[in-house]
């Protein structure tokens, strides 16, 4: 007789249920959980390229900071991973002036990190 399998980590109430199922029942319920999870890899994908897309710099900012000397290879940052791409962040406003700094952004799991790297106008 076969041994059952190793309890997986689940919350109470997603493993009990999954217990009482038929083998058949089980399969099918595996096979959405597989075509879930992929959707929801895509999506992820979809909503890291479009927010890329929204807040990413443009080729003249790039230069920008290339004309400073500032690196905008993420390899050259030893806590920034490929992937990252460089954005402007505005961490606070007061009255006539705007507090604005070059980041790199990138998605780690199911948040956003985040690396300083200058003030987009320095003194």
């Amino acid at each position: 007789m076969a041994e059952r399998p190793p309890t997986p980590d689940l919350p109470k109430y997603l493993r009990e249920p999954l217990e009482k199922q038929s083998p058949e029942r089980l399969e099918t319920v595996a096979a959405y959980a597989s075509d879930l999870a992929e959707w929801k890899r895509e999506q992820r994908e979809a909503e890291l390229e479009q927010r890329r897309a929204e807040e990413e710099v443009d080729e003249e900012e790039l230069e920008e900071l290339s004309e400073r000397d500032i690196s905008t290879d993420p390899e050259d940052y030893s806590d920034v991973p490929g992937g990252a791409y460089i954005t402007v962040k505005t961490t606070k406003e007061t009255g006539d002036k705007s507090y604005r700094y070059f980041y790199w952004q990138w998605r780690e799991g199911n948040s956003w990190k985040n690396e300083y790297i200058a003030p987009v106008n320095p003194k």
